[in-house]
């Protein structure tokens, strides 16, 4: 069974940063394609950015430019830097870890970004 556990959501100003990360259970994230998604109160789940296991990136129009997701297969853990917050960006953040053609999907328990003066 595999684990995604996300960490360092916090409270941030408008047009500050902060760093998100999850922390995978075993060395998944070369085989798994690894996502952030978003939800905020009232309004669905949404893919953030995504890095499949052969590197692709896709990130939501919303965030392009702003946003950067990376992994690091040898800690087992991937990031999400998220700079020029808006208040819009408050959110649940959530760790997905996922294989094409596979039931092999897994959620974190998510980490709460909030972006307000």
């Amino acid at each position: 069974q595999v684990q995604v556990v996300e960490s360092g959501g916090g409270l941030v100003q408008p047009g500050g940063s902060l760093r998100l990360s999850c922390a995978a259970s075993g060395s998944i994230l070369s085989i798994y394609t690894m996502g952030w998604y978003r939800q905020a109160p009232g309004k669905q789940r949404e893919l953030v950015a995504s890095i499949a296991s052969g590197g692709r990136i896709n990130y939501a129009d919303s965030v392009k430019g702003r946003f950067t997701i990376s992994r690091d297969n040898a800690k087992n853990t991937m990031y999400l830097q998220m700079n020029s917050l808006k208040p819009e960006d408050t959110a649940v953040y959530f760790c997905r870890a996922s294989r094409p053609f596979s039931t092999n999907d897994y959620w974190g328990q998510g980490t709460q970004v909030t972006v307000s003066s």
